[in-house]
């Protein structure tokens, strides 16, 4: 009989050579990995290469003159006085890609899309060697799941590449924010781990000086960054032994990139308790912050359920704000968020006792709330919620996932439940990429976006105000109407709605109900420039030009840059006779905007009125450099060289002219009453 040892032994697990067949089916080579995450990630995103922009896209990007020239990325300083100076100067390193966007691309949206896939692409493939490097740490020494960590980040990479979550995040273009900074944050601390790792200073030095400057992109490129050096921390003290003093060397410089978020918000002409409160009140003031932290605790919720059951995903959602901590969906969402916390730090508790695996299950979960905290947080940002921002807080979900299964699978005995699992995960993320895929279908043109946020939120005004905004741009009136019509029911004291109104019904001709539109935007907000301009060209369309003459004054006085408002007010003018008046705002124009025709040609046709021949001439040439094939332009140059006597020049003007259109042999043309600068 043999004596039993006072020293408690591990049981021993029999050998299954059939399970160890099962698990040897994903035992391939890392670059096999790597070729699979590029093919389905691909796959996924195969149709958005040539979806238009969207939403904010038109703003930030296609109208936006900062990423349109390079002057303003050497020197900052001259964007102060434009739109989207404080975006940029916030966000400068996602602006700067855009720059190079459309330096290279112009407004071709398909550059824009390779640029955001290959993004995405890249923090699939850092997430996957971060997982790797993260056991080969001291902790997962003695790991139960270390000879299966390449599938642990392989399988938390494919869920990562593949989820329909993160589709607004890639296909949306200006949601490169969202990427980008998952970017330079996976790459931070995967630098930051393998200088941990590295067995030479010069490595130790390379890796973490790699680490500290993406730490400080990340800062400029999004402010969810703010947060990296908490993960940091957190990796460092759970992985990672060596002296408080070692450690706090590496981890100081890392806290101090944070200053540079706060740094960037200050300015320095208003006193410091104006500037924080403008940093800490958010982009949408009419959200109270705490209303917008109470709603917060049902909208991490709704992250998690779209997490793992992703179905009526959308760009806008119906989601009614909470005022009060008691409401019962508030309270069941908090105890909800609460217990998952819990479990969590009850797993990293017991990680040394129990298993180191559980740890990183437990970092997973900590990295979750760490880095949804800035954009669900007190700070009230535009829309209580958006599905871009759960594109980096997914990681950590992603990888305690991942994790958990793995530690499930390996404390199954029945390799017939483990052959069910891993088929499973398997085909998990084949069926998040057919998702992902039919996801990418609504962003396919903006009328088939916004319809599906008009089915998914009928009672929220934007989906139909975007709608027939839309249709407003394709000159579909009557689609625009019946939309805008719907939205200003659902919010009737929008100015904007009833600014689009007042356009459709002036393009339609019904000028009394578009002035019956733009002067109730204009009541709701008088420094509306649109509604001025628009009321203005209302009336000028009745023929009231004394009316339209006040409300152009009126844009005018609001926005004196704005070229077309001179070109109104100057055929008002026009058409009063008022020929000198006219002429130095159409030269106002035309300085404001040099490609402005119309501006061209009624100069030309005043100066024309005027006899003053040489001008006309001056005028119908820039006129013509704009359009050369308009046959109408060259017939009206040749009648002012032949009233100057210039009989040849006029015959060669003429002779284009019917080349151009034989239509215009017996043409005699008035120019003051030409359509051709209309």
């Amino acid at each position: 009989m043999k004596k039993k040892s006072g020293k408690k032994r591990k049981p021993e697990r029999e050998p299954q050579p059939e399970i160890q067949k099962e698990t040897s089916r994903i035992h391939v080579r890392p670059l096999v990995h790597i070729l699979l995450i590029i093919v389905i990630g691909f796959i996924a995103y195969s149709n958005t290469f040539h979806v238009p922009f969207q939403w904010d896209d038109l703003y930030y990007i296609e109208k936006n003159h900062i990423v349109k020239d390079f002057k303003y990325f050497l020197e900052p300083v001259k964007a102060e006085t434009l739109k989207y100076y404080d975006h940029f100067k916030r966000r400068y390193i996602t602006y700067l890609t855009f720059a190079i966007n459309y330096k290279l691309h112009g407004l071709d949206v398909t550059g824009y899309h390779i640029i955001n896939l290959s993004i995405h692409t890249f923090n699939t493939l850092t997430l996957y060697f971060l997982v790797l490097l993260i056991y080969k740490t001291p902790f997962f020494e003695n790991s139960d799941l270390k000879p299966h960590s390449k599938h642990i980040a392989f399988f938390s990479a494919l869920l990562f590449v593949s989820h329909p979550l993160q589709t607004e995040a890639v296909t949306y273009i200006y949601q490169r924010l969202a990427s980008l900074v998952t970017f330079f944050y996976l790459l931070s601390l995967t630098a930051y781990v393998q200088s941990r790792l590295s067995s030479t200073s010069f490595n130790r030095r390379i890796f973490y000086a790699l680490s500290l400057f993406s730490a400080v992109l990340a800062m400029k490129t999004k402010e969810n960054a703010f947060t990296l050096p908490v993960v940091i921390t957190l990796f460092e003290f759970s992985f990672f032994n060596g002296s408080i003093r070692r450690r706090n060397f590496g981890l100081v410089p890392m806290f101090l990139t944070m200053l540079i978020i706060p740094i960037t918000l200050l300015d320095f002409d208003k006193p410091l308790a104006m500037v924080i409160d403008t940093a800490t009140r958010g982009s949408e003031q009419q959200i109270n912050r705490i209303d917008f932290f109470i709603t917060q605790f049902r909208v991490i919720v709704t992250y998690i359920r779209l997490l793992f059951f992703p179905v009526n995903q959308t760009i806008l959602y119906s989601f009614p704000l909470s005022h009060s901590f008691l409401e019962i969906k508030v309270i069941l969402s908090f105890l909800m968020l609460l217990v998952i916390f819990s479990s969590a730090v009850c797993l990293f508790k017991h990680s040394n006792d129990v298993s180191p695996d559980i740890r990183l299950i437990a970092l997973g979960i900590f990295w979750f709330f760490i880095t949804i905290s800035i954009e669900s947080g007190v700070i009230p940002l535009n829309m209580v919620i958006q599905e871009y921002r759960m594109y980096l807080p997914s990681v950590g979900v992603f990888v305690a996932f991942t994790t958990g299964f793995f530690l499930l699978f390996n404390r199954i005995k029945d390799n017939k439940i483990q052959a069910v699992l891993l088929s499973i995960l398997i085909i998990l993320p084949l069926i998040l990429s057919v998702i992902t895929y039919s996801r990418n279908i609504k962003w396919k043109d903006s009328v088939t976006l916004w319809e599906d946020v008009v089915r998914k939120a009928p009672n929220r005004a934007r989906g139909y105000i975007r709608l027939g905004t839309i249709y407003l741009s394709w000159n579909l009136l009557d689609k625009a109407i019946e939309y805008l019509e719907i939205g200003l029911k659902l919010h009737p004291n929008n100015a904007e709605v009833r600014n689009c109104l007042g356009y459709a019904y002036r393009s339609k001709g019904l000028y009394d109900r578009a002035i019956e539109y733009l002067m109730s935007a204009i009541r709701l907000n008088p420094d509306m420039v649109e509604a001025h301009f628009n009321l203005a060209s209302a009336y000028q369309s009745k023929g009231l030009h004394d009316k339209a003459i006040e409300y152009y004054k009126n844009a005018l006085r609001l926005a004196p840059e704005v070229a077309e408002a001179h070109y109104g007010l100057a055929f008002s003018y026009y058409f009063k006779g008022d020929d000198n008046k006219a002429i130095e705002h159409l030269l106002i124009a035309t300085r404001l905007k040099p490609d402005m025709f119309k501006a061209h040609y009624q100069l030309a046709a005043a100066y024309q009125s005027k006899g003053l021949h040489d001008k006309a001439i001056e005028y119908f040439k820039n006129a013509i450099r704009l359009k050369p094939d308009m046959a109408e332009l060259h017939h009206e140059l040749g009648m002012v060289y032949k009233s100057k006597g210039l009989t040849e020049k006029a015959e060669e003007e003429f002779r284009t002219a019917l080349k151009l259109n034989p239509a215009l042999k017996d043409m005699t043309k008035n120019p003051k009453n030409s359509s051709a600068g209309e």
